[in-house]
């Protein structure tokens, strides 16, 4: 499936970036089943930290069943990936 348009990348923390359209869900990091999530992630080689070795704030899941951990809290990845999509949509 190809597109005329660029991927649209949004800043995940620390230099990292996601691509939009493949993101699912943006969650925090405090429940069993998302801890549950992120360890099976692990355990089938799709877990992507990308926390610079700083604490989990958000959990970030695509569509390629990648689970990513940033250090940026869920809110602000939010505000960036809602910024985009407005963005394009003015496009």
């Amino acid at each position: 499936m190809k597109t005329d348009r660029p991927a649209v990348l949004v800043n995940i923390g620390f230099g990292n970036v996601v691509a939009a359209s493949r993101v699912v869900a943006v969650v925090t990091p405090g429940s069993a089943p998302i801890r549950r999530l992120r360890e099976e992630a692990r355990q089938r080689g799709k877990l992507i930290d990308a926390t610079e070795g700083r604490r989990t704030r958000s959990i970030i899941i695509t569509d390629s069943d990648h689970v990513i951990l940033s250090a940026l809290q869920a809110e602000t990845i939010t505000q960036r990936l809602s910024g985009r999509a407005a963005q394009e949509d003015a496009e």
